[in-house]
């Protein structure tokens, strides 16, 4: 998802939570270009640094966002406000296409090939799954040092990490630890021998 892509790009430590270890994504030039080609939009030089300031801007005003569904809240005005500026940047022709299964769907188009016109695209791809989707189903990753965002599709809406093989790994590794660390420090019941 766009949305979702974009918030991530600030790529905490999820390890040890360290900040000096986070990366901003949106300063590796590689990294942009493989994010604005897998989500078919323009080509684009690396933003400049007022851009880029207004990418980091948006960013931490879509994950706010995020946070007030993830915990079961509603979109205030101004948080509505901001998604409708940002996609009124960007023009778009909406027309209805066949997909390659031959069902229809709706198709938007971007009329221009600037930032303004990425961060619209990022502000109507979270509206739409904002008022498409099921807002309780928006997470942020349980992992304190992560805090990524996501969607969570599972049937059973089970979903509580960014990833099951990282953040959940690790933090069912932390509990065990945690837990074991809890049983050698507390005293075995009267009349009955420590487990080893």
């Amino acid at each position: 998802m766009l949305w979702a892509d974009f918030i991530n790009s600030y790529a905490r430590d999820w390890r040890t939570g360290d900040e000096r270890k986070a990366e901003d994504r949106l300063l590796n030039r590689e990294w942009v270009r493989r994010w604005l080609a897998g989500n078919h939009l323009p080509p684009l030089e690396a933003p400049e640094e007022d851009e880029l300031a207004e990418l980091q801007r948006l960013r931490s005003a879509l994950f706010a966002i995020v946070r007030t569904l993830a915990a079961g809240g509603s979109l205030s005005e101004e948080q509505l406000a901001l998604l409708n500026r940002e996609m009124a940047l960007g023009p778009a022709l909406r027309r209805i296409a066949a997909d390659p299964e031959g069902r229809l769907e709706l198709v938007s188009e971007p009329l221009r090939d600037d930032w303004a016109q990425v961060r619209a695209e990022i502000a109507a791809s979270l509206a739409e799954a904002v008022t498409t989707g099921d807002p309780s189903r928006f997470g942020v990753c349980e992992n304190p040092d992560c805090q990524w965002v996501y969607y969570d599709d599972t049937r059973n809406r089970s979903k509580r990490y960014c990833e099951d093989k990282t953040c959940g790994n690790l933090l069912k590794v932390r509990r065990f630890r945690a837990r074991k660390k809890a049983e050698a420090a507390s005293p075995p019941p009267a009349g009955k021998p420590r487990e080893e």
